[in-house]
């Protein structure tokens, strides 16, 4: 099915307008309706949503929703002079000019027939992909591998050059970087490599990679970026790929070190037992590669110690979380009273922390209600989102069954290489090399 066609093959029509405030939205997914998804229920600031993907391009922001089947993404452009460059590649000319009409007061809005070139296709995916890096829901408990950061990292870099068209040269749209991608991440260039040379010719993860290292050798000669790692791939692109001996995934990609030992007072053992529970996990108020992903990786303990009553908190970490010091909490409210934190620490693969209760002495069972947050980065509570990460973790496990038989001989058609529901490298890799989960 073409980029912007429904299921019918018919092209998708759009909904443009302009708001009072001069904003012009597109909105390309009918579940919209009327409200942003870029904002709060208030009109306030923009919140994280974990079944959205979004992307800053020049002068306005696309949203793509990550669970459903819209063809084309919603937009919201603030500077329509700097998104005249995309939005007939995105969108089709019609839409185009339709996003005109209403910056110049020629019209109030339209529907309008969607005719979108490639470009809508690699966009999908770059956003998808960033998506990725932000809310893919790692769990051991669920036993959800984690993503490597290397590998989703550069195929970012190659989605983001082939969808340069996106951007400009002002410097507020932090999703161009495939030069700062490449950087961070080029230290996984010589894996990739193997990987490629270790992979059937004829299969599709070879194809992919080679498609993969020679995009980021384009990023990275346009960028005018050099190192050792760049030069080496340089050189492998210009050889005929060799008869590679099969080499295990888990072996390039392996992880070292797994969890280490951070500072942090055991808690207390002993007393009475008040209760038990489980709090809620909302990946919204922390930062990616904190926590496992788990709805029951947060749990409590409310004990008597003589006549002191104290709350202990044992939250799962992810493989990746910090051992620094970092000011992660959780958010207690006891018994309906006042919000109170308790700060976490990092012990071996737990965050673990206790406080005081303020309960009287005869007082039994207490209702609590606890989050996780990283103050600073919080954007608050917002409405139970349980049903919407299950529906993410759903969709991350069919990801990855699908990607555990890209290359089999009985593997469904593959889907287009620039779609969204083609697995990242990152997910083939997650779906061979699962030893950490």
């Amino acid at each position: 099915m073409a980029p912007g066609a429904d299921e019918d093959g018919r092209e998708a029509e759009v909904v443009v307008s302009r708001g009072a405030d001069g904003t012009v939205r597109v909105i390309g997914d009918p579940a919209v309706g009327s409200e942003s998804p870029f904002r709060d229920s208030d009109g306030g600031a923009a919140v994280p949503d974990v079944t959205r993907a979004v992307l800053d391009v020049a002068g306005a922001v696309l949203a793509w929703p990550v669970l459903g089947d819209a063809p084309l993404p919603t937009a919201e452009i603030h500077d329509v002079r700097r998104a005249q460059q995309w939005l007939w590649a995105l969108y089709g000319e019609e839409v185009a000019a339709a996003v005109h009409a209403c910056a110049v007061g020629e019209s109030a809005g339209a529907r309008v027939v969607a005719e979108p070139a490639p470009l809508a296709g690699g966009a999908a995916r770059l956003g998808l992909g960033h998506w990725a890096a932000r809310w893919w829901p790692a769990s051991h408990l669920d036993g959800i591998p984690a993503l490597r950061p290397d590998v989703l990292g550069l195929e970012l870099a190659a989605l983001t050059h082939i969808c340069q068209q996106l951007f400009d040269a002002e410097d507020d749209q932090p999703d161009d970087c495939a030069a700062e991608l490449i950087g961070d991440h080029g230290s996984a260039l010589d894996a990739l490599i193997r990987w490629w040379h270790s992979a059937p010719a004829s299969s599709g993860t070879a194809r992919r990679l080679e498609s993969v290292l020679r995009t980021v050798d384009d990023a990275a000669d346009s960028a005018g970026l050099d190192g050792e790692a760049l030069r080496h791939l340089r050189a492998a692109l210009d050889r005929p790929r060799p008869d590679g001996t099969p080499a295990e995934v888990t072996e390039l990609f392996a992880r070292h070190g797994d969890y280490a030992l951070a500072a942090g007072e055991p808690l207390v053992t002993g007393g009475r037992v008040l209760a038990r529970g489980t709090g809620t996990n909302d990946w919204r108020r922390y930062p990616p590669g904190f926590v496992d992903a788990s709805e029951s990786a947060v749990s409590w303990t409310a004990r008597a110690l003589g006549a002191r009553r104290q709350i202990e908190v044992e939250v799962v970490a992810h493989i990746a979380a910090p051992v620094t010091a970092v000011p992660l909490a959780a958010e207690v409210r006891v018994n309906d009273g006042p919000l109170s934190r308790v700060h976490l620490s990092r012990r071996v693969d737990m965050w673990s922390g206790r406080a005081d209760l303020d309960l009287p002495a005869g007082a039994t069972g207490p209702r609590v209600g606890l989050g996780l947050l990283l103050p600073g980065f919080d954007p608050g509570p917002g409405p139970d989102g349980g049903a919407e990460r299950e529906a993410v973790r759903a969709l991350v496990r069919r990801r990855l069954a699908t990607a555990a038989v890209a290359d089999r001989p009985d593997a469904p058609d593959a889907p287009p290489r620039d779609g969204t529901s083609a697995p990242f490298l990152a997910e083939l890799a997650a779906a061979t090399t699962d030893e950490d989960y």
